[in-house]
């Protein structure tokens, strides 16, 4: 799993596996989700993110396991 934020673009991505990606589909305006040939979420991609939340602080990015 890969997590990539690229402050220029104000995006982030998400890459769950490195399977080939065959579709995108557009499920929100700015939020795009990737699939593989078996149907698949491998990909959730967020554009804008600083317009997401008033309180956004990329440095403070948190990852958490339950």
């Amino acid at each position: 799993m890969k997590l990539n934020v690229d402050r220029e673009a104000d995006a982030l991505y998400l890459r769950l596996d490195d399977s080939e990606i065959v579709e995108t589909e557009e499920v929100s305006p700015g939020v795009m989700l990737d699939y593989n040939d078996a149907n698949e979420v491998i990909g959730v991609e967020m554009l804008r993110l600083s317009q997401r939340s008033a309180n956004l602080e990329l440095s403070k990015l948190q990852f958490e396991s339950t």
